[in-house]
């Protein structure tokens, strides 16, 4: 083969491959654009109006977890089964399918906090359907437009850019009870654990840490009540604590690299891989780990993942709507450099 045949296969292959890695980071954001065009189309005026808001809308950073009486965007119980359909395709194609079923079991949890209290007099409306889809902006093809996802225990915030995901933080996913302890007729299996490895992982990491490196890593003998900065527009810009990713052994790098993995595994791979890269650009290294409470399940425990690009925080401190002690989580994942797409200040 000649040498110009063989710069133009070269070029070729590299054109091909730069070609299909573009097309790869950019399929989840067009299958979201497709399904955030046909959920629109298919609501009504009134509904429009109520589901979409401008880019810019203040309510775009308006978000939290708790139960609220009122929140932003169209609720699922307010759309037919047609339109409840296209609205969970819409949040399907924004998650990866362990994302999507994190994402369901939250929801359907509501029905089981629902049956418990059952007779109970007075606390927070309990509703499966009671989760509301916001998109702001005009999703398309080389514009910005952002959608939120959110209801009691879950809150998902989406910006895409010329048909990439730019943004996915905030990311809450919370579960109440952690475990389910109750065998309820008709609801999630006694037994199910939404956010198992989210928790069996840390516990794996604190207890191979060393007495030394316990010294560093723990930072309070008392969990923390709650995630800091619960329902700002941006995670707290303070220094990280706890032990340094460089100061751990090889064995506790890859478990604290798996616990890191089980949160970027709720997103697209396209989207998570872009996640990997700016974490391995970072340095792993720089990533810092802290722990706060008890070090068995059952009493209060927290822990902090903090590097240049992201923010884990995990807290179990509260008991379960049957009363079994820290038996409900609260899990977020932030951005450092700035949540919603909009740059942090320092």
């Amino acid at each position: 083969m000649s040498r110009r045949a063989l710069v133009l296969m070269f070029v070729a292959t590299t054109l091909l491959i730069g070609g299909w890695k573009a097309f790869r980071e950019a399929s989840p954001a067009i299958e979201m654009s497709t399904a955030a065009e046909k959920f629109l189309a298919g609501l009504t005026p009134e509904q429009r109006a109520t589901a979409v808001m401008e880019f810019g809308a203040p309510q775009r950073l308006d978000w939290h977890f708790i139960p609220k009486d009122k929140r932003k965007g169209l609720q699922i119980r307010d759309m037919n089964p047609e339109q409840r359909a296209s609205a969970h395709r819409l949040l399907k194609t924004s998650l990866s399918e362990i994302g999507y079923g994190k994402a369901t079991k939250i929801m359907a949890l509501e029905s089981l906090l629902k049956a418990l209290a059952q007779g109970k007099q007075g606390g927070p409306l309990r509703d499966s359907e009671r989760y509301y889809f916001t998109v702001f902006g005009k999703p398309s093809a080389e514009g910005k437009w952002g959608l939120s996802v959110e209801g009691h225990h879950l809150s998902l915030n989406f910006v895409v850019e010329k048909n990439r995901v730019i943004s996915s933080t905030p990311a809450v996913f919370c579960t109440n009870p952690a475990i389910v302890m109750n065998d309820v007729p008709d609801q999630l299996a006694k037994g199910t654990r939404v956010l198992a490895k989210e928790e069996v992982l840390a516990f794996e990491l604190v207890h191979s840490l060393s007495a030394d490196q316990k010294k560093v890593a723990i930072i309070a003998a008392q969990s923390p009540q709650e995630v800091r900065a619960a329902g700002e527009a941006q995670p707290p810009q303070t220094a990280p604590e706890g032990i340094a990713a460089k100061d751990l052994n090889n064995e506790q790098k890859k478990l604290l690299k798996q616990l890191v993995e089980v949160y970027l595994l709720n997103h697209p791979e396209e989207v998570a891989a872009a996640r990997r890269d700016e974490l391995e650009t970072a340095g792993w290294d720089e990533l810092y780990f802290c722990w706060a409470g008890a070090e068995k399940p059952g009493v209060g425990h927290y822990y902090r993942i903090q590097g240049p690009t992201l923010l884990i925080e995990f807290v179990n401190v509260q008991p379960d709507a049957a009363g079994n002690p820290a038996n409900h989580i609260h899990s977020i994942w932030r951005d450092m450099r700035g949540d919603f797409a909009i740059p942090a200040k320092k």
